[in-house]
C-alpha cells in the first residue's frame, strides 16, 4: 500500500513518513512543503485525487481555531473516503514533546523541562527553542537556538535536528498517549488504509 501526502514543511514530511512506517504503509509522493497557505489553495485538488487512492494531509492548528473540527470543516467539509486530513494541535513540535523521555535524551536536557501537556502549549516552536537553549550539549544549542541578531526564530540546524529525532528516536505510540490529536490521527490513518486495501 502506498499513500500520497501533502504537508506544510520538512519536519511535517518526516512526521508523516514516520507515522506511515509505524502502521506499515509506504509514502509515495509528498506534495506541498511550502507552508499552510499553499496547501489550503490546493486542498480541493488533493481531495479529488483521494477519490481514487489514499492520501494524508497534515496541517498545524496554530491559533486559527480553538480545536481541529472548525478548521477541518472550513478547509474540507466533505472529505473523500480515501482522505486522511488531520490537524496537529497546535504544531508538529507538540507531537514531538509528547515523547518526553526520548526528546530529553536526544537533545540533552531533563524530562522535567518538557511540557507535560504538549497540546496546551501556545507556541510549541518557541518553547522548543527555549528548551534547547538549556541543553547540556553545546552542539544542540548552536543548532537549534537562533544566533543573536540573526532575525531568525530558530537556529540554523533546527529543522535537521528535529527531522533526525523523528526518523530515528520518536515513538508515535508513546507520543499518542499524551497528544489526543495524534491518537485520533493514527486511528483515522489506519481507517483510511484499511478502507483502501
Amino acid at each position: 500500500m502506498v499513500i500520497t501526502a501533502a504537508v506544510e514543511g520538512l519536519i511535517d514530511e518526516a512526521m508523516v513518513r514516520r507515522l506511515c512506517e509505524h502502521i506499515g504503509v509506504e509514502v509515495g509522493r509528498v506534495h506541498g512543503k511550502n507552508g499552510k497557505g499553499y496547501l489550503h489553495e490546493r486542498i480541493a485538488g488533493y481531495n479529488n485525487a483521494a477519490r481514487f487512492s489514499p492520501w494524508i494531509v497534515l496541517v498545524d492548528l496554530n491559533r486559527e481555531a480553538d480545536c481541529p473540527p472548525p478548521l477541518r470543516a472550513g478547509w474540507l467539509p466533505e472529505p473523500a473516503p480515501n482522505m486522511c486530513f488531520r490537524v496537529v494541535v497546535r504544531t508538529v513540535e507538540s507531537w514531538l514533546f509528547a515523547d518526553r523521555d526520548r526528546l530529553a535524551r536526544f537533545l540533552g536536557f531533563r524530562t522535567a523541562q518538557i511540557p507535560g501537556d504538549p497540546e496546551a502549549v501556545d507556541d510549541a516552536k518557541r518553547t522548543m527553542v527555549e528548551v534547547a537553549r538549556h541543553s547540556r550539549r553545546r552542539d544542540v544549542r548552536q543548532d537549534m537556538v537562533p544566533r543573536p541578531g540573526s532575525g531568525s526564530a530558530v537556529g540554523p540546524a533546527y529543522t535537521s535536528r528535529l527531522i533526525e529525532f523523528v526518523a530515528t528516536h520518536w515513538r508515535p505510540e508513546v507520543a499518542a498517549r499524551s497528544a489526543e490529536s495524534l491518537q485520533r490521527s493514527l486511528t483515522r490513518l489506519r481507517g483510511v488504509v484499511e478502507g483502501a486495501r
